[in-house]
């Protein structure tokens, strides 16, 4: 996963390393939903109308309303040649938090590159499956769609759309039945070129508005600190989920997630809080 505005030293950081975000324990079989689940028709997801001059539409935030809701966001970042990293033994992902989500009952939106969905096809199939969750796009390889973004390469502008394409058949093939047609931007860095690229594609693309700033922080109270300081009604909060470059998420989404609660706060997958602003929250959504 992932034009960052706080913590931009530690996701320059990240867009060298890339990390990723997991899904269940990746040494057993992964958890099958119960039928019910999986026979139950999916509603579809709600999306922006294209923005000025039809492009493709950005969404950071839903209604700033009494409803306090708040989305949780995970970037699996893994680019198109860090396959000798995981065969290394270099970890892309994060069993522990996904299971910590599960246990604190917590939906959350991820958004996965097809490369990362290739190298761990149970992980993908498993949280597309689980209705706790929701998939979305973060482009196939994690390269840029801007020159000079953080150091990421850079996806040719005849390429874009493709690359988007890539990571939705990705999926498909992993098993995730219902990927959302949400997008992601690497190192979050677009501009009109990149957004008029990706309109065939019919994509609403996805920022933030709470940065957490966990990419390789150590100290869990401080990236916690970070998220609680930020939140307001309808964020939509960024954090990664990879023992390699995220270490510290895991502990802190154990106090987030506790204390956002004790203040009145529920949480909410990306696709409601669109729901909730289409047609409400114009401010919200401008490029």
């Amino acid at each position: 996963m992932i034009t960052l505005v706080r913590r931009a030293a530690a996701v320059c950081v990240l867009a060298t390393a890339l990390g990723a975000c997991a899904a269940s324990q990746p040494a057993r079989q992964a958890p099958r939903p119960a039928p019910s689940a999986s026979s139950a028709p999916e509603s579809p997801a709600a999306t922006l109308a294209p923005g000025p001059s039809g492009l493709t539409p950005v969404f950071r935030h839903g209604p700033r309303t009494g409803d306090r809701t708040v989305a949780l966001t995970f970037d699996a970042d893994m680019t198109a040649d860090q396959g000798p990293r995981a065969a290394a033994g270099e970890h892309f992902d994060h069993p522990r938090l996904i299971a910590t989500l599960r246990a604190l009952k917590v939906p959350a939106t991820v958004f996965m590159t097809g490369r990362w969905a290739e190298e761990y096809p149970d992980q993908a199939r498993s949280l597309g499956r689980d209705p706790l969750f929701e998939v979305a796009n973060h482009s196939y390889s994690h390269y840029a769609f801007t020159g000079d973004c953080y150091g990421l390469p850079t996806v040719p502008a005849g390429r874009m759309r493709a690359d988007v394409e890539r990571a939705y058949t990705a999926f498909r093939e992993a098993g995730v039945p219902d990927a959302k047609p949400y997008f992601r931007f690497p190192g979050g860095c677009y501009d009109r070129a990149a957004l008029r690229a990706l309109t065939p594609a019919g994509v609403t693309a996805v920022q933030w508005d709470v940065v957490g700033g966990d990419a390789f922080a150590t100290d869990a109270d401080a990236v916690a600190r970070q998220v609680l300081d930020g939140v307001r009604p309808g964020s939509v909060v960024v954090l990664h989920c990879t023992r390699s470059a995220a270490p510290a998420t895991e502990r802190a989404v154990r106090t987030i997630v506790p204390e956002l609660r004790r203040q009145g706060y529920r949480f909410v997958k990306v696709s409601e809080l669109i729901a909730a602003a289409t047609g409400r929250d114009r401010a919200a959504t401008a490029p």
